[in-house]
């Protein structure tokens, strides 16, 4: 099993380059909507979602009401639901308290390391599919809380011209890349695109998640109109 926490630390360490900006970020944003530095750091060990986190952030920066701010998060955060039951299959015999640590740890790279690992050696042990995932996570929620709260600690001392905010589409963008790898994704991938830059003038993001939901209707349709033809 060290061998494949140790392979899975290998594959998670390269998202470091991306987790301590967008870190770093949500820590000065947060500081400067108001947040206190243990506000921030509960909200970052507790939620342990970046986008979900900047999203209920600057709903309450633009004096969305806390429900509104609340019910985004959660909607920035179903995409959890659908990594949960893509990764089922492989790890669903699992202990229940492993079951749980993973459903925490459970975050866009850990994924995506992870289901690229099990969809590539399936008939790999549990136990080292477990050790596999672990250590994805291991280089990325360490740093993920220190430099939170070395940007939480920091606040405005970090100039703006660092232009921080780069870690936020360069991160999704390793993440969503690699998986295009059919007709379905892409065009669940293009409908969001196109549907977001619409719908953009609907207040407190809504348009983002109308944009996600009729992407996973194209996708889905598509991917069955397709079976239905083979």
């Amino acid at each position: 099993m060290g061998h494949a926490y140790w392979q899975g630390f290998r594959a998670g360490a390269p998202f470091v380059l991306v987790v301590a900006p967008f870190g770093l970020l949500f820590g000065v944003v947060a500081t400067e909507a108001g947040f206190d530095l243990l506000q921030t750091m509960v909200m970052t060990v507790l939620v342990i979602a970046g986008a979900s986190q900047f999203a209920a952030v600057q709903l309450l920066v633009d004096g969305a009401p806390i429900l509104v701010a609340v019910l985004t998060g959660l909607a920035v955060n179903m995409r959890m639901a659908m990594y949960s039951a893509s990764l089922a299959p492989h790890l669903g015999k699992a202990a229940l308290w492993k079951r749980a640590l993973v459903s925490y740890f459970l975050v866009d790279q850990s994924y995506a390391v992870s289901v690229a690992e099990y969809e590539k050696r399936p008939a790999r042990p549990l136990p080292e599919k477990i050790a596999f995932f672990f250590g994805s996570i291991s280089p990325i929620a360490p740093n993920w809380y220190l430099f939170t709260l070395i940007g939480a600690m920091a606040g405005k001392a970090i100039p703006p011209e660092y232009a921080l905010d780069f870690a936020v589409p360069i991160t999704f963008i390793a993440i969503v890349g690699p998986s295009l790898r059919s007709l379905p994704h892409i065009a669940a991938a293009f409908v969001s695109v196109i549907a977001a830059l619409s719908l953009a003038w609907i207040p407190y993001n809504a348009g983002l998640m109308l944009a996600a939901l009729l992407a996973m209707m194209v996708g889905a349709a598509l991917e069955k109109q397709m079976e239905s033809a083979a």
